[in-house]
């Protein structure tokens, strides 16, 4: 992109104006769009991008799609009733309620 600039030189250049990047360690992203569907990236580079006092994120990987309306998945349902003792209809009710496989079986621990 910068023809004979070494990636150290490139960093130093870019410390001078004021611009600083970091990799963001993640396993998946989740975008909730405004009509209620997600957009999921899976296996993601995140590279934070910090400049003139305002912080942003590139990011890439392999993108889905999908609407809320799809539902749980069975394999977080039987995840949730092993963890937690549940039975299905408590598993599925309380991940439908959060939308979040860890924060479900936190809340049915309680």
């Amino acid at each position: 992109m910068f023809g004979g600039i070494n990636p150290k030189q490139m960093q130093g250049m870019m410390k001078k104006m004021g611009i600083s990047q970091e990799e963001v360690s993640a396993e998946k992203v989740t975008i909730e769009k405004s009509d209620g569907n997600l957009i999921v990236i899976e296996n993601p580079n995140i590279v934070k991008i910090k400049m003139h006092g305002e912080t942003s994120f590139q990011i890439s990987g392999e993108v889905k799609e999908s609407s809320r309306e799809v539902g749980v998945s069975s394999e977080d349902i039987k995840t949730v009733m092993e963890k937690t003792g549940c039975s299905f209809e408590e598993a599925k009710k309380i991940l439908e309620k959060t939308n979040d496989l860890a924060e479900a079986i936190l809340e049915l621990s309680d």
